[in-house]
């Protein structure tokens, strides 16, 4: 088995209530991982997580009323660290974009409300999707949603009223033909959309 060299969290966004915050800090505390919390004069929070080898990893938690947000990315060697942030994005339902990096190649973790959405393997440039997750009952909803079919032959047949409510009103034979060639036009578009 591959050994892993570093996970890297490229894009991380974590939204922390003050409760789920305290949760976060608790959690890290817990497994006697070294951490320091630095709280700013504007409310924000840094959060220090401390590695084997002594190396910083700094979460910034911007707080905006009562809600910690932390957007950005860091390089994490540590496995109790990378198994703890792991844990922290699938609790908090965060998302992210996270490079687990092995000798050769990178496994790539796309999470999104705290679910793994997708894992790509990227090796030699090549890039080989691994896991996708499907959502059949969301996309059989979304596609029983759509209605624009239904709008277009609306607008069709309002068209096709208004071009016999203006033929009538005009005796012309020219003016009848270029309506005519309208309707014709109109009627299959209609028959198409209906088939």
């Amino acid at each position: 088995m591959a050994m892993r060299l570093a996970t890297e969290y490229v894009k991380t966004c974590l939204q922390l209530t003050e409760a789920e915050m305290a949760m976060f800090i608790q959690m890290f505390t817990d497994q006697q991982t070294t951490l320091q919390v630095k709280i700013l004069d504007n409310g924000n929070q840094e959060v220090v997580l401390l590695d084997d080898a002594g190396q910083e990893i700094v979460l910034s938690f911007e707080r905006n009323h009562n809600v910690y947000k932390c957007i950005g990315s860091c390089r994490i060697r540590n496995k109790t660290l990378v198994n703890l942030m792991r844990k922290a994005v699938s609790t908090f339902k965060g998302s992210a974009t996270v490079h687990r990096i092995y000798e050769t190649y990178i496994m790539i973790y796309e999470y999104d409300k705290g679910s793994v959405i997708r894992i790509v393997e990227s090796k030699n440039a090549h890039e080989k999707v691994i896991y996708e997750y499907k959502d059949p009952l969301g996309q059989l909803e979304r596609l029983f949603n759509k209605n624009e079919v239904e709008q277009e032959i609306d607008q069709i047949k309002a068209q096709i009223n208004s071009f016999l409510d203006f033929r009538n009103d005009i005796h012309e034979v020219v003016v009848h033909d270029l309506i005519d060639d309208n309707l014709k036009k109109l009627t299959h578009r209609l028959f198409v959309l209906e088939a």
